[in-house]
């Protein structure tokens, strides 16, 4: 089965916001990790796209963008994915967010209901990788 994942590590979020009870994390650039079944070439793309938590309660504040990801980790039920979000995402429930940034940001830890990933205009290629 083909996989893909956004790879939350060099992921450009241009703005954090809260929109009524809803969270949302705006990428610029979300690094797309693609891997093809049955092979270990992977190809990496770069795609805009929005991550939405509903009915949303934070841990301090948002921090103004444009930032850069560090790493974090976005918990849907029973499921924790840690330095990356997987293609597609759309799950209720009880979802939890922490991303942390490069610099001296506090990292955004946001618990809510429900959570989906949405995707804007199209992946962009940058580069085919290949087993060392």
């Amino acid at each position: 089965m083909d996989t893909s994942s956004i790879e939350l590590l060099g992921s450009v979020v241009d703005r954090l916001e809260i929109v009524g009870a809803d969270l949302k994390v705006h990428f610029s650039r979300a690094y797309i990790l693609q891997t093809l079944a049955g092979s270990l070439e992977r190809t990496r793309w770069w795609q805009a796209g929005e991550l939405i938590l509903e009915g949303v309660s934070l841990e301090g504040g948002l921090p103004s963008g444009p930032l850069v990801c560090a790493g974090g980790e976005v918990g849907e039920s029973i499921y924790t994915y840690r330095d990356m979000i997987p293609l597609p995402l759309n799950s209720r429930g009880h979802v939890r967010c922490e991303l942390r940034f490069v610099g001296d940001q506090a990292p955004v830890v946001a618990v809510g209901r429900a959570v989906r990933l949405v995707m804007q205009d199209v992946p962009r290629y940058i580069e085919h990788l290949r087993p060392a």
